[in-house]
């Protein structure tokens, strides 16, 4: 229990974070799944429009601080890997 009203102050301000980064990263798995699940369809035209909308996500949990800026991009440079595989092989 805190101890001071500044404490429970930023008691109550951590625990507002903690929802709202929780939403976030949600959201962004949200948008890595459905990359995962247009490459597996194997349709390159739907992952590669679902890995542009999951970029922007992705790169905005960098700055709010959810993901290490590293971390992002090599998820996104997998995930793009794939997706250029994936248009190869349809070719």
């Amino acid at each position: 229990m805190a101890n001071s009203t500044q404490s429970a102050k930023r008691a109550r301000q951590s625990e507002k974070r903690q929802e709202i980064n929780k939403m976030r990263k949600s959201r962004i798995r949200t948008f890595l799944r459905r990359v995962e699940e247009a490459i597996a369809s194997g349709n390159p035209e739907s992952a590669g429009t679902a890995l542009r909308a999951a970029q922007p996500e992705l790169m905005r949990g960098v700055s709010k601080g959810l993901f290490h800026k590293n971390t992002a991009s090599r998820k996104m440079s997998r995930l793009a890997a794939r997706v250029k595989a994936l248009g190869n092989t349809q070719a």
